[in-house]
């Protein structure tokens, strides 16, 4: 079946995650936040929620704990207080160096060669390009 074969599959991937990311400090989730941070600077949490498809529910209790960590700083909107704007800190940009090698890490550690990797990557974007819901967090 392939829904446990994806099932499984991302349950490998973030245990595969894991040891990567203790030295730092963060989970799967936070790493996943940090980066899009990392990636695209200042983001608001809505803009944030839809980039990692999550609903405020479960990004609320990530984002306190990167705060909490300092990694992070949130900002209420200037023209819109509703909206939230998450800022990187000064440690939240210098702990991208702690975790900059984890990707090659994980890609090692599948064995794929680039082929695969690039053939996984398409499929995969694929499937979830044509999931309902694809544009709901």
């Amino acid at each position: 079946m392939i829904c446990f074969e994806l099932y499984a599959a991302s349950r490998a991937m973030t245990a595969l995650y894991r040891p990567a990311l203790d030295d730092a400090g963060l989970t799967y989730p936070q790493y996943l936040v940090m980066r899009v941070l990392w990636h695209q600077g200042p983001v608001t949490v809505r803009d944030l929620g839809q980039t990692l498809h999550l609903d405020s529910g479960t990004l609320s209790p990530l984002l306190k704990r990167l705060e909490t960590q300092g990694h992070i700083r949130r900002e209420r909107g200037t023209t819109d207080e509703r909206t939230v704007v998450i800022h990187l800190t000064d440690t939240g940009t210098a702990l991208e160096q702690k975790v900059d090698d984890v990707p090659a890490q994980i890609i090692c550690a599948l064995d794929l060669n680039l082929d695969e990797y690039r053939q996984l990557h398409h499929l995969l974007g694929r499937i979830r390009a044509a999931t309902p819901g694809k544009d709901h967090p």
